[in-house]
């Protein structure tokens, strides 16, 4: 056992594990950067001789030979209280961590403007810092985001802003069959004046979970003209809730865009006097943490955020490999009853 000048454990050279595999180092650097110029007979020798002495290549050192940085940028267009208080991100980023973690990436976050990013940011996304980006959370006005995959591999965590001006790469649910779904629940069980609190008109999940709303309303014969818009917040959710009770006192159900903002109306609800359910019933959207912390646990819409994040991976991986992998991936939603309707 070799050590350095601290005493401890010297870290395995690139010349220890050649002479454990009784090759040259050149040999050695050739199977570890994946070359097919190396007989499979000493592929296995190098591999045997660099689990046996725990050697880590030099991330550094191949980035340089093979022009990489081995950095993907997950960047998020959302300010800093919304990315870390919404539990939908935590549920995503585990995902794409899991994702990557067999690989030899590392993710490095970029908080970006939820109107236009900085200079700053394209700067570094195009300066040849990280070899793919990631981008979760998509509003209007990003339209530099939809063109960045001319530049880097890029893959999208939900449908881009009018996805019908962009080809772009992206993991997403059926957010309008999803809101359809949850507010039929709803109609299903007799209510019928049933409100709704949208996200931000300038996202497309948010779009598309109103249309869902809209169209369930309107196959039913029912009215759709208790609309709202939130934020995706907390505070947003109980400032709809109650701007929508002022309009309409005897509404009996709202269908909510996030758990989040579910959980604010509940507050507000249950600040007027009404019960939950029994005057007004509530479903949600993500079925995050969000839906089971509050004193009333909240029916909701699952959508699979963390299969999610691992799944933009995995696209993002094979595009930076040069595989063939499929433009759109959307996955499934259900229902998840609890308490609240």
């Amino acid at each position: 056992m070799t050590l350095d000048l601290t005493g401890r454990r010297a870290a395995p050279t690139l010349e220890a594990v050649a002479a454990a595999a009784g090759v040259s180092r050149s040999t050695v650097s050739r199977v570890v950067n994946g070359s097919s110029h190396v007989r499979p007979d000493v592929v296995t020798a190098v591999n045997a001789a660099i689990d046996e002495l725990n050697y880590i290549p030099n991330r550094a050192a191949r980035s340089l030979a093979n022009r990489q940085t081995m950095a993907i940028a997950l960047v998020v267009p959302e300010d800093t209280n919304r990315f870390f208080g919404d539990p939908f991100f935590a549920e995503i980023v585990q995902g794409i961590t899991q994702g990557l973690e067999d690989s030899d990436y590392v993710l490095n976050l970029q908080l970006a403007s939820p109107s236009s990013p900085s200079e700053k940011t394209i700067r570094y996304l195009l300066g040849g810092n990280v070899d793919g980006a990631i981008v979760v959370s998509h509003h209007s006005g990003d339209d530099f985001f939809t063109t960045l995959d001319a530049t880097i591999p890029v893959v999208f965590g939900g449908r881009p802003y009018h996805p019908e001006l962009h080809r772009n790469n992206y993991v997403d649910v059926d957010n309008a069959a999803g809101a359809a779904m949850g507010t039929q629940y709803l109609i299903d069980h007799g209510r019928r004046r049933i409100a709704t609190i949208a996200g931000p008109a300038n996202m497309q999940a948010a779009i598309d979970r109103a249309e869902g709303w809209a169209t369930a309303m309107r196959e039913a014969g029912h009215p759709d003209d208790l609309l709202e818009y939130g934020d995706f917040t907390l505070a947003s959710g109980a400032a709809a809730m109650r701007a929508l009770l002022d309009r309409e006192p005897k509404l009996d159900a709202v269908f909510v865009a996030s758990d989040l903002m579910a959980a604010g109306a509940i507050s507000l609800l249950r600040d007027r006097g009404l019960a939950v359910p029994g005057d007004v019933a509530v479903v949600g959207f993500d079925d995050s943490s969000a839906a089971t912390s509050g004193e009333i646990p909240l029916t909701t819409v699952h959508q699979p955020s963390r299969e999610m994040g691992a799944e933009m991976a995995r696209m993002l991986l094979a595009l930076l490999s040069g595989e063939a992998t499929e433009r759109e991936r959307v996955m499934p939603t259900r229902m998840v009853v609890r308490a609240s309707a």
